[in-house]
């Protein structure tokens, strides 16, 4: 059993933000290897993110982005629990990254419950119709439509969409990565992106 020094408990914190006792007891759990305790401590925290994804978040930052051919532009507004963790510099860096995403991959809304029954109803109406002459049986074409309406999601939902910097993560799964960090919901408001010409 390898001994936990004070130092490596440290570096763990620093790691992973995760308190001082967990950090101990993960080093303990993973005799001292670091790699495996940040692991553990990752599993451990996103286990229990999808609890502290209930709780309200009315602190936070507004947060923007100026594209560099100054044509784009985002405003978004990321919320969390504390006002602690809103004036973390990795909070913060979140936020920008969110804008950039938003500037990229130009999304309408944040969630898939955001989208008002109407718009999905439409789409449904435009899937089937492309599929009438498949001579497909209709648990066929349903199953087939609501995959297109999954693909719709991801490209017009914000947490739907896949992370512009690593596309095997997608931004709710991001998100979900922090929560687990600090020990906070955090959640996206609203955002705005203009964009001059096309």
């Amino acid at each position: 059993m390898a001994e936990i020094t004070s130092e490596m408990i440290k570096e763990l914190r620093l790691k992973t933000q995760a308190g001082m006792l967990d950090c101990k007891k993960a080093l303990g759990e993973t005799d001292g290897d670091m790699g495996k305790a940040v692991e553990f401590l990752r599993k451990k925290g996103l286990a229990s993110a999808d609890k502290k994804m209930g709780r309200e978040a009315k602190e936070g930052i507004i947060s923007s982005y100026i594209h560099g051919n100054q044509k784009i532009g985002v405003l978004l507004e990321l919320l969390t629990v504390t006002d602690f963790v809103a004036r973390n510099a990795d909070f913060q860096n979140l936020a920008r990254e969110l804008c950039m995403q938003i500037a990229a991959g130009n999304p309408l809304y944040v969630s898939p419950e955001d989208i008002s029954k109407e718009v999905i109803d439409k789409e449904r109406e435009i899937y089937r119709e492309q599929m009438k002459d498949s001579g497909k049986p209709a648990p066929v074409v349903e199953k087939i439509v609501d995959g297109k309406l999954a693909k719709f999601y991801t490209d017009v939902c914000l947490l739907e969409q896949e992370y512009i910097k690593d596309p095997k993560v997608k931004i709710k799964d991001l998100i979900k990565e922090k929560i687990a960090i600090y020990g906070e919901n955090i959640t996206v408001g609203k955002f705005a992106r203009y964009q001059i010409g096309s």
